[in-house]
């Protein structure tokens, strides 16, 4: 049976699409934004997080290791991650969880098992399943498969993407959703290959052919102080999403920094350490400047 790669399923979900949905984390992705809210689904290979503030120094983990790759020095626990190849023995000894790994395999019958239990909850306030990550369409068959699953049960389907992939992936599953949460980053392409570690031609192009096949799309943009959240971009980003056909309307998504703590764990550095939550004024001028395009800005 089709597996694949994920590292959480978030149940009675009201961020991702309409009504209480189950939200499904796929592992992996092309690309790595300063302000990624889940790091550790970057990667599809299992990531390693160290939650130092858990730590009880026991020592467990230094004698468990195989790889001898962990060692205590004084009141530090120290990892040497080049060394550590995921075996995830140390996790399991772990007493206070302060060394988990993220990211596991699931046949698709699996977690339709568990998505199934929820669908009382679907049915009563219009929610269903969201395919989120990560980038779910880095994994083409699990998802094509899940959709088609969920599309039997007659449960809705949302998937959250980048936009960034090949068209042909689109292709293969874009009958089966029924809406789409389309990310859009920044317009302009240097800036958005800065940002993401990718260009930005590719996602444009995606998001017009989706848009011209009328599909249901939700634009959401992540509001990043400093990064896309001037006049020029949200002008240009208002002006290139009024000339697509089919749009059901533009979410704004205000930065927060509680991934910090994420990236602390996974030993990686963090590129934004002194932005902020933009204030709601903010918020408020920016959906303004998208409305003077025509756009309908969700509250």
């Amino acid at each position: 049976m089709t597996s694949g790669v994920i590292f959480d399923v978030k149940k009675y979900s009201i961020n991702d699409g309409p009504g209480i949905r189950a939200t499904v984390f796929f592992s992996g992705c092309p690309l790595s934004c300063w302000w990624c809210h889940n790091p550790e689904s970057q990667r599809q290979t299992p990531q390693l997080l160290y939650r130092e503030n858990r730590c009880l120094l026991c020592g467990a983990c230094v004698e468990a290791c195989p790889q001898g790759a962990i060692t205590l020095e004084g009141v530090s626990l120290l990892t040497n991650r080049e060394k550590c190849d995921s075996c995830q023995t140390c996790a399991s000894v772990c007493y206070s969880g302060a060394r988990q790994f993220s990211g596991y395999e699931i046949t698709v019958g699996e977690l339709m098992e568990q998505l199934k239990r929820e669908i009382p909850f679907y049915d009563e306030s219009g929610g269903g399943v969201t395919f989120s990550g990560g980038e779910p369409l880095m994994q083409p068959d699990f998802l094509s498969a899940l959709l088609q699953a969920c599309r039997a049960e007659e449960i809705h389907t949302a998937v959250d993407t980048s936009g960034f992939a090949a068209w042909k992936v689109f292709e293969r599953i874009r009958a089966g959703v029924d809406l789409f949460l389309y990310d859009l980053k920044h317009m302009d392409r240097a800036r958005h290959r800065e940002v993401t570690g990718v260009p930005n031609e590719i996602i444009l192009e995606n998001l017009k052919k989706l848009s011209a096949r009328g599909h249901h799309i939700l634009v959401r943009i992540p509001l990043i102080p400093g990064v896309n959240d001037d006049e020029e971009n949200l002008r240009a980003s208002g002006a290139f999403l009024a000339s697509l056909p089919n749009l059901e309307g533009v979410e704004l998504m205000g930065y927060h920094d509680i991934a910090q703590a994420k990236y602390q764990a996974l030993g990686w550095e963090y590129k934004l350490p002194e932005a902020r939550p933009p204030a709601k004024e903010a918020l408020s001028r920016a959906a303004d400047l998208l409305k003077t395009c025509g756009i309908s800005v969700l509250d």
